[in-house]
């Protein structure tokens, strides 16, 4: 760092990312509050007023040790800049995936300031930043005869047929859990009883789903069915796809030179799957709160309460993303089964199916408790008003349903305005959930509407389906 970039920093004066210090000494507060927080520098031989105190050269390695200190051991780089014959020296330190303590203190950078944290708060701080998972503890109160057995040899039947899970189904169940990583000084993990115990909800009474199916489009709407599921997760997953699609209508039609009728569900099976597999393996079980499924007429939810990982929004999960699991042994065991996948394409896949199979791309939404999914309905011709579409967005839809589909050159001159208007018009059709794109580049991009997707032909009815003869279109 030169001389001018840091007086432009020390012109800024001290941030969440900035702290200055007089003394060298004093710095191990501030090593660790930032490596707990976020990256940030530490400036030595600046007062909190911004003038240059500047320091000695013994001071360097006075700041290695003292973050050498820290435990665990925090390396900062450390770099001198010369101004006015006075040295400073620049402290660079890396948020770090470890809980840093300072003389048995763990700190946390809040604002300008460097917190210590209380013992209640550490482990909520380590909790949330995904330092301590909650499915690697030991269940205090749990011992191996709480795990039923007969669940353990069908799942390691199963991952050996998905996955070729290299355990023996004879195996004794101790040695099973073990070599899953699911015992702790040979005790049940938190995990080891979600999935297997006889009785789950005797340790964790919060882990149950909650399913309902509403009459209409309202939470205050009459509830038609309402179950509350409980057993294992991975049983718990199951029920919770068979209520799904007892409430879900399938959609029938007859095509040209085909004797048997065919049928698809109003939602994909393979995005619902997922959907619920996501909740219930990253969802918060330290939370009073429960899994929830919401079936209204026009969409469905799914409810997961727990916290995004620390620095993510909802949009990040709509891009490439790595897989961080809040509970990353029950992750690995719905993983074996082949219940989710560990790449971290979870929500990207729930995003294609959907548009896929036709429907509007899904919603993620963050309330600060939970993690909310939305599946909706492709809208009907007769709501465009009220979706506040113009009057141009109107008549592309009528040419769409005339001519399959619309580019964005056809737009400019069907309506006669701007490239620049029609992109936004077209790109406020998607976001509502009436258009999809189709195609790529300039030229051969097109948009076409959602509710014509998947329906070429085809002569569509919805009717309700609660037989098990539809099973084979399930995942």
């Amino acid at each position: 760092m030169n001389k001018k970039k840091l007086l432009g920093i020390i012109r800024k004066g001290e941030t969440q990312n900035l702290e200055f210090t007089e003394n060298a000494e004093d710095v191990g507060k501030s090593v660790c509050s930032l490596a707990n927080t976020n990256n940030g520098l530490i400036l030595v031989g600046v007062s909190d007023d911004r003038k240059i105190i500047g320091c000695t050269e013994k001071d360097e390695q006075k700041i290695a040790n003292i973050a050498h200190t820290c435990k665990p051991s925090i390396y900062p780089k450390i770099e001198k800049v010369e101004v006015n014959d006075k040295n400073v020296f620049v402290v660079e330190v890396k948020k770090s995936d470890q809980l840093h303590s300072y003389r048995n203190v763990a700190y946390k950078r809040i604002g300008t300031h460097d917190k210590p944290l209380s013992p209640e708060e550490v482990i909520e701080f380590a909790k949330a930043t995904g330092k301590i998972k909650f499915d690697e503890e030991i269940c205090e109160r749990a011992t191996l005869k709480d795990i039923d057995e007969e669940k353990v040899r069908l799942f390691i039947k199963e991952a050996k047929r998905q996955r070729k899970l290299d355990i023996p189904e004879d195996a004794p169940v101790e040695d099973a859990l073990m070599r899953l990583m699911l015992l702790k000084d040979r005790r049940p993990t938190n995990a080891a009883i979600l999935l297997f115990a006889e009785d789950p909800q005797r340790f964790f009474i919060q882990s149950e789903v909650k399913c309902i199916r509403f009459k209409g489009t309202d939470v205050t709407g009459p509830m038609i069915d309402f179950k509350v599921i409980e057993g294992d997760i991975i049983d718990q997953l199951k029920k919770a796809e068979d209520f799904i699609f007892e409430h879900i209508p399938i959609a029938a039609w007859i095509e040209d030179w085909k004797l048997q009728r065919q049928e698809k569900w109003l939602y994909p099976p393979k995005a619902i799957r997922e959907a619920l597999a996501n909740a219930l393996a990253h969802r918060d079980y330290e939370s009073p709160s429960k899994v929830q499924v919401r079936i209204f007429d026009d969409r469905m939810e799914f409810w997961n309460p727990g916290r995004l990982p620390e620095g993510w929004t909802v949009e990040k999960l709509k891009e490439e993303h790595e897989s961080k699991p809040s509970n990353p042994l029950i992750f690995k065991a719905f993983f074996w089964i082949r219940y989710v996948e560990e790449v971290g394409t979870g929500t990207n896949k729930i995003i294609k199916w959907c548009k896929d199979w036709g429907l509007p791309e899904p919603e993620f939404k963050f309330t600060g408790t939970s993690l909310v999914v939305t599946f909706k309905k492709p809208p009907i011709l007769e709501d465009l008003e009220k979706l506040g579409l113009n009057e141009r967005q109107i008549k592309a839809v009528d040419y769409v349903v005339k001519k399959r589909h619309i580019t964005n050159k056809e737009y400019q001159e069907l309506n006669n305005i701007t490239k620049r208007t029609a992109t936004r018009d077209l790109t406020d059709l998607v976001k509502k959930g009436i258009f999809v794109t189709v195609g790529r580049g300039k030229r051969e991009l097109k948009y076409v509407l959602v509710l014509g997707q998947n329906v070429p032909k085809m002569s569509q009815k919805m009717s309700q389906n609660k037989s098990s003869n539809n099973d084979s279109q399930r995942p």
